[in-house]
């Protein structure tokens, strides 16, 4: 893939911050994640504003709603003009049908991903939630269903991509959180990997926050994950 396959996550309490952290930062070396803290906080303007940049914009809200709501949401950021956004695969099948098809309506249709099971959480968590199922088979089986009802890929740890790569094939779009490079802080997630084994297992997008944003030049520490990425098989 010659596009970016870094997504640098905005995890900033302010638009400003955000938007200083963009100005650090090459439009054609990356994608950037807004989620809901700062999307509450700056809204659609900020959306714009890195849009105006020259960025590609993760609209990381994670629908998860009746269907005709989604459904709404997702016509909205279509019309924002995001480059992906997603939804909650456990939100149910006429959910994610409904969001494929008003995302599919739109004059410049986003990426849809579908989220499957959040990196924070692991078997312990999901037992306690009542799943019986491990954390990869429960990925595994949302992954399906989001294929099914016409989403372009999900959202996963890389330690499941590998797996998702032979069973969905290599049009379905694997977008990985978690990804810390060698010697970074893990932080709140648990299922974690570093750059060259996530691409390594297949993933397409890696969502890398603290270790970029944190840094002391955020370019810098972008061009080295590229490097990590580019040798991945050296």
């Amino acid at each position: 893939m010659s596009e970016p396959r870094v997504i640098v996550a905005l995890d900033f309490d302010s638009g400003e911050a955000a938007a200083g952290l963009a100005d650090r930062l090459k439009p054609g070396s990356c994608r950037l994640k807004v989620g809901k803290e700062l999307f509450t906080r700056a809204g659609p303007t900020l959306v714009e504003a890195l849009q105006a940049r020259g960025f590609d914009v993760f609209l990381d809200l994670k629908f998860h709603d009746i269907p005709n709501t989604v459904a709404a949401a997702c016509r909205a950021a279509a019309r924002l003009g995001v480059w992906m956004l997603n939804v909650h695969a456990s939100g149910g099948r006429r959910m994610l049908e409904q969001a494929a098809e008003a995302v599919r309506g739109a004059a410049s249709p986003p990426l849809l991903v579908g989220v499957t099971v959040l990196t924070s959480l692991d078997d312990g968590d999901l037992r306690e939630l009542g799943y019986a199922e491990t954390a990869p088979e429960l990925v595994r089986r949302l992954s399906a269903l989001a294929q099914a009802c016409g989403l372009d890929g999900v959202v996963c740890s890389a330690r499941e991509a590998a797996l998702l790569r032979a069973e969905r094939g290599e049009g379905f779009r694997l977008v990985t959180p978690g990804i810390r490079p060698a010697g970074s802080a893990g932080d709140d997630q648990r299922r974690i990997m570093t750059p060259r084994q996530a691409v390594a297992a297949g993933a397409d997008y890696l969502v890398i926050g603290r270790p970029i944003t944190r840094a002391e030049d955020p370019q810098v520490a972008l061009e080295s994950v590229a490097r990590e990425i580019a040798h991945r098989g050296s």
